[in-house]
């Protein structure tokens, strides 16, 4: 992984957090909003370039919940981070 890589990898996991702490404590977020957050941090045009970090946001939330921070969830229920294939949402860890 590039230096590059690295510094995006720890704004999507900020971003993830920050998103929820913004929200209540029940809330939950899409990865795709943590990929176009940092994607117009960066300077992204407000098009389709966010799409290009959705799966390194997936990423950076299944890092979070190793680190015991947030749980992935799908239909309302946890689901297991290395299994979860399709849309999934991120809430706090309770």
């Amino acid at each position: 992984m590039t230096d590059g890589d690295t510094r995006t990898d720890r704004r999507l996991e900020r971003a993830i957090l920050e998103l929820l702490e913004q929200r209540g404590p029940a809330a939950t977020i899409c990865p795709s909003e943590a990929a176009r957050a940092v994607h117009a941090e960066a300077g992204g045009d407000g098009g389709d370039g966010w799409r290009g970090l959705m799966e390194p946001a997936r990423d950076a939330a299944r890092r979070l919940v190793a680190a015991g921070e947030v749980e992935i969830t799908q239909g309302g229920r946890v689901v297991d981070a290395s299994r979860a294939r399709g849309p999934i949402r991120i809430r706090r860890a309770r």
